[in-house]
């Protein structure tokens, strides 16, 4: 144990301060293997009593190696590798790597198929607060918290494993479109949902929003400054709690979400509180937008009949040779991509999730290349966490709200 403790100094001594290399601090791993760092994250800590002076967030445990792998596959096949990066986060990560392809490609989308991606996109981001909220009760003791949130938690995930077959890695959205249509259970699955989430959101309110214990431990703890987010490139509920007014959503609108009316929750104080209250504020809007979605639901196909890039649709494939083959061909050769290079981005529900993707005029891409949220979120915690105690760390590293998948790829 004393060797690993040294490998940890000499690797660090140049962002520690002197008081940690002559004694005056400690120096203490939190992590990898901790309940609270959200993942196998390690946080080498420099404490002065129960103060913290210094946290450097150490990542990597985790490594994927999902962009490398992603370059080894045909466009199609890449996709199932980008669910489990933000596994909170599924359908989101696969609206952001098809809407990557489609621009790649120009690549036409159906209106149906635009919408229901909306649906499930924002179904998702309620799914991943919720895993959100109640860890972060969880972490504050509120234990019923957690409870609560998965109960409403498990209705989402039905309602994805009703159109895809897989409660979380979905893959339902394709290039060009989706998998399949939604079954006809998808409207009233939905519907019912809508009907019983606000009244939750409340109880979880009268929970947390006024409880004094609950104030006392976030008030004023953690705060990040708008100056701060900027430059360490924080998006998401993080840069919002912060006072930027800036969500993807409305700045730069894809899959149509132009069409729908919602507010993005903004609060100034940039403290733990800042950044729950807009994810609870989140909530609310995120269930207006799915239902905006679901009333102005069109008829219509759910995939391009651009068949050099869309395989055609399952019935036809018992029925005529000439599908038969192309679905073959699509699905064992793959489809050409321009020599190009293009960027496309969305707002997960930790902030921006690009991608960047180059294609060589062959069927498999020559760069993947993933901007998530959570990695650039994360730098900013050695700056709110210095003169704070190490009770109020767990605090602050959950209201960052990062996924490590997101983060080591």
């Amino acid at each position: 144990m004393a060797q690993i403790e040294e490998v940890s100094i000499e690797q660090y001594k140049h962002l520690v301060s002197e008081r940690a290399l002559t004694g005056e601090t400690m120096l203490l791993n939190m992590g990898p293997q901790h309940p609270s760092t959200h993942g196998v994250l390690r946080l080498l800590l420099e404490l002065d009593g129960e103060v913290i002076v210094n946290a450097i967030p150490d990542i990597g445990f985790l490594h994927t190696g999902v962009e490398k792998n992603m370059e080894a596959k045909t466009y199609q096949k890449a996709e199932v590798m980008c669910d489990r990066l933000d596994y909170m986060n599924t359908v989101g990560n696969n609206l952001s790597y098809c809407l990557a392809v489609e621009k790649l490609v120009d690549l036409d989308v159906p209106e149906r198929a635009q919408a229901i991606r909306v649906v499930l996109t924002e179904l998702q981001r309620i799914a991943s607060h919720l895993v959100w909220v109640g860890t972060f009760g969880l972490d504050l003791a509120a234990m019923s918290m957690f409870l609560y949130a998965f109960r409403e938690r498990e209705l989402i995930l039905d309602i994805l494993e009703l159109c895809s077959g897989q409660r979380m890695m979905t893959t339902y959205i394709r290039p060009g479109g989706l998998w399949r249509d939604v079954p006809v259970e998808f409207e009233a699955a939905v519907r019912n949902f809508i009907k019983i989430f606000p009244k939750r959101v409340d109880e979880y309110e009268n929970l947390l929003t006024k409880n004094p214990i609950f104030l006392d431990r976030l008030l004023g703890i953690g705060k990040l400054t708008k100056e701060t987010a900027l430059s360490h490139g924080v998006t998401g509920p993080s840069l919002r709690a912060s006072g930027v007014n800036w969500d993807l959503r409305k700045a730069r609108p894809y899959s149509g979400y132009e069409q729908y009316d919602f507010n993005v929750p903004v609060r100034t104080e940039g403290d733990t509180y800042a950044r729950y209250l807009v994810r609870i504020q989140e909530f609310r809007e995120s269930l207006k937008i799915v239902e905006q979605a679901l009333n102005k639901l069109p008829m219509g196909p759910v995939r391009s009949d651009n068949r050099k890039f869309v395989p055609p649709p399952r019935s036809e494939i018992g029925v005529s040779m000439e599908s038969l083959i192309h679905h073959f061909k699509l699905w064992t050769e793959g489809f050409p991509a321009p020599k190009a290079s293009i960027y496309s981005a969305v707002e997960s529900p930790r902030g921006e999730l690009g991608v960047y993707l180059e294609g060589d005029g062959g069927p498999k891409p020559y760069r993947v290349h993933w901007r998530t949220p959570s990695f650039d979120n994360l730098s900013v915690i050695p700056k709110i966490v210095k003169g704070h105690l190490v009770a109020d760390l767990v605090g602050i590293l959950a209201s960052i709200d990062i996924v490590l998948g997101d983060i080591d790829r």
